[in-house]
């Protein structure tokens, strides 16, 4: 691979194959399949009326419900050094990779505890937990957000029977 290709600013190591660097490329930071399972189940689970991303709040939570002042995280268990499933730090560029993940959970952890001192409660789910069971974390989201609403607020959340899905609005003929 031509190093000329990348604008490289010193901070990652420059990859030995060109693999490598198109499968980097294609990570996100928003939208990731587990972000958009969690939000998927949310919605069916009819809790609705939450933001994306809200950089009011400290930490800028994966979602966020401002009224209620819930946060909820979706880690990936690779970037965030899962607790559950532990996964294998690269062997190679340990040099890089060690301080990196070590520093995105200090990260982590500086977040929650800056979220939790503005008086937010705070939910991280893991992408293996979120990828086993989808409708058990978002209970978990569910619950906090009960929690939340039991200070005598109402809750904006729409209940449904599950199983039954929303029908298509129809166009008048003509």
């Amino acid at each position: 691979m031509a190093a000329g290709n990348y604008l490289r600013d010193g901070r990652a190591p420059i990859p030995r194959d060109e693999r490598t660097s198109a499968l980097m490329s294609r990570i996100r930071a928003k939208d990731t399949a587990p972000e958009l399972i969690v939000r998927t189940v949310l919605r069916a689970a009819g809790l609705i009326g939450y933001r994306l991303h809200y950089a009011n709040a400290p930490g800028k939570p994966d979602i966020a419900f401002v009224g209620r002042k819930l946060a909820v995280f979706v880690h990936g268990c690779f970037w965030h050094g899962c607790p559950h499933c532990q996964p294998p730090r690269p062997k190679r560029n340990t040099w890089y990779w060690g301080p990196k993940l070590d520093a995105n959970m200090t990260r982590d952890a500086r977040k929650a505890r800056a979220l939790r001192r503005a008086g937010w409660s705070v939910v991280t789910l893991w992408e293996c937990r979120i990828k086993r069971s989808p409708d058990v974390q978002a209970a978990r989201v569910l619950r906090a957000y009960d929690r939340r609403t039991a200070s005598g607020r109402t809750a904006a959340r729409i209940p449904r029977r599950s199983g039954i899905a929303r029908r298509p609005h129809r166009r008048a003929a003509g």
